[in-house]
């Protein structure tokens, strides 16, 4: 598993506001929120950036979004953004994939 943040918090070794855990994901709160709920799905599979992942990665992927979809819901939210970042210049600053869950107020668009 990658040394980043959420690779050590993926093995357990850094605690956090976990919400959802099986054997490919977790979700767990941000430390910095951007909205009154900031949730973050990770995979354990450490993939550095959604740019780097493979072919053979998509049932994660896609396993990855139905987690979102869930852990959404458990939160109460109906209306949420879904955001990935991929590079620097994109506002990445992990870089392990990850699936920020945001809601509880409202978004303008264009983003950023």
């Amino acid at each position: 598993m990658s040394d980043t943040i959420f690779g050590r918090i993926a093995r357990g070794e850094i605690p956090t506001d976990l919400l959802y855990e099986d054997d490919r994901a977790l979700a767990f709160r941000d430390l910095n929120p951007q909205a009154p709920t900031h949730i973050l799905v990770i995979p354990r599979k450490p993939i550095a950036r959604l740019s780097q992942a493979e072919d053979g990665d998509a049932e994660l992927l896609g396993h990855l979004l139905g987690v979102a979809r869930k852990v959404a819901a458990e939160a109460g939210l109906e209306d949420f953004r879904l955001v990935v970042n991929d590079g620097a210049g994109a506002g990445q600053t992990v870089f392990h994939l990850h699936i920020h869950i945001l809601g509880g107020r409202r978004f303008g668009w264009p983003p950023g």
